[in-house]
């Protein structure tokens, strides 16, 4: 990721198709095949508090994420060809652990479910509940993190309604462009030689 702002409102990053990655072995093979009996797979894996990583790289979108300090989200933008330029395809609404700050960067914890929206604002959805249900049987997610994520999707519906937090400057952000000149993310060695991840306490 590449940091385009980061103030008290906000962290804004960015990353675009050829960003180096590293992510569950699992979830890569998943996406690889299609198969969402893998993702299960992927969850079992985590429930374990250790999982092993892959090489990857990001592809297809440009992506725009903006997540407030302390919040149990982050509201992303996915951006795609169209003709000579980009455009915005939607907005994405990840459930997740606030922002952990460390040397490295920063670290959370994608909690699966999320809500995708309309370019306009106009409609959403939400998206993966199945496996949110599952990763919560898993104990995954704990009960105060269900509570957590509840308040957050309460938060983030009113923000849509409202117009408010990242949705009251929407036209601003998705004129958003990631500029040529800026080079492909890449990963510090440490990370990008990893090889296994347990979460803190796992």
């Amino acid at each position: 990721m590449r940091v385009v702002d980061d103030t008290g409102e906000a962290l804004v990053t960015a990353c675009a198709p050829g960003a180096q990655a590293r992510w569950p072995a699992l979830y890569a093979q998943a996406r690889a095949e299609g198969d969402r009996a893998v993702r299960t797979e992927a969850f079992d894996a985590m429930a374990t508090g250790e999982w092993e990583l892959a090489a990857g790289a990001w592809q297809e979108t440009d992506l725009l994420l903006w997540k407030p300090p302390t919040s149990w989200f982050s509201v992303n933008a996915f951006f795609v060809p169209d003709g000579d330029g980009r455009r915005l395809r939607n907005w994405y609404v990840n459930f997740e652990h606030p922002t952990r700050r460390t040397e490295a960067g920063f670290d959370t914890l994608d909690l699966t479910v999320d809500l995708v929206i309309a370019p306009d604002l106009t409609r959403w959805e939400w998206k993966d509940e199945d496996e949110y249900a599952h990763v919560r049987r898993l104990g995954i997610v704990s009960d105060t993190e269900d509570q957590a994520v509840d308040d957050a999707r309460g938060e983030v519906l009113a923000m849509l309604t409202d117009r408010s937090g990242v949705f009251a400057q929407a036209e601003r952000w998705a004129a958003w462009r990631w500029e040529p000149a800026w080079p492909t993310p890449r990963l510090p060695l440490a990370v990008a030689a990893a090889e296994r991840v347990a979460p803190e306490g796992g």
